[in-house]
């Protein structure tokens, strides 16, 4: 007798710590019994029928799925390469288990999808520029399909963008181009704004005779510092005024 409860004793022992399960705090398990869905179980120690039951761990941190290079025509008919990156987390595991097979590789191929769709309906230019506002695009559609799967998109980010050589070229081109108009455009409006002053200079000096002779004093004066210069200087206008009366 004494054999026997050993034995017993012996199995349920086993029992018991085979069924254990420690489930981990970025953890959630789904648990089946005989295939059917039972439970949601939680971090820690949790502990399960052995062989009648079993669980299913799914991690339920943001994880950072990359998009493939994607091979597209943009709108004006330009061929690129381009890829991204999904950020998403697992909100309900008994979703992402129970109403899709592999919740990540689905997400990776409605991503691809998506990018294709978003980035060939947008021109090279726009495509370069705004690349936040097609991520967002894209987050939206992503998050609208994966809803069911108890899956929230948290981000869509564009990386990396691969033009032919000759696109590149024509846009630096391009850019040298525009730095050119830019520049000559400031030059144009210096010299129109300089033109004014002398003009508004010119009006002045000519309104007060005295202002127009220290002007010529003052440039005497600059001549002046020149050691190598010969000043000529010219006939007073004064004086010449007082021969004409005279």
């Amino acid at each position: 007798m004494a054999v026997w409860l050993y034995v017993v004793a012996g199995t349920a022992i086993l029992l018991l710590f085979s069924g254990m399960r420690i489930i981990n705090q970025y953890e959630r398990a789904v648990k089946f019994r005989l295939g059917k869905y039972v439970a949601l179980l939680q971090p820690g120690l949790n502990w399960i029928i052995p062989m009648l039951e079993r669980i299913e761990k799914v991690d339920v941190r943001v994880v950072a799925l990359d998009i493939p290079s994607q091979e597209l025509m943009t709108q004006d008919n330009v061929p690129i390469k381009i890829n991204g990156v999904v950020f998403f987390r697992v909100i309900a595991a008994n979703k992402a288990i129970l109403e899709v097979e592999n919740y990540i590789f689905a997400i990776s191929q409605l991503a691809q999808a998506a990018l294709r769709d978003m980035t060939g309906k947008a021109e090279l230019d726009a495509v370069l520029a705004k690349r936040d506002e097609i991520g967002q695009k894209i987050k939206v559609v992503l998050d609208k399909e994966t809803d069911p799967w108890g899956v929230d998109i948290t981000d869509v980010k564009i990386k990396d963008i691969e033009m032919p050589e000759n696109m590149k070229r024509a846009m630096a081109h391009q850019a040298e181009a525009e730095r050119d108009r830019r520049a000559q455009v400031i030059l144009a409006e210096a010299e129109e704004q300089a033109a004014r002053k002398l003009a508004e200079a010119g009006k002045l000096l000519e309104k007060v005779p005295a202002a127009m002779q220290l002007r010529l004093f003052q440039t005497l004066s600059d001549i002046a510092a020149e050691k190598n210069s010969t000043i000529v200087l010219p006939f007073p206008a004064e004086i010449s005024e007082f021969f004409k009366r005279k």
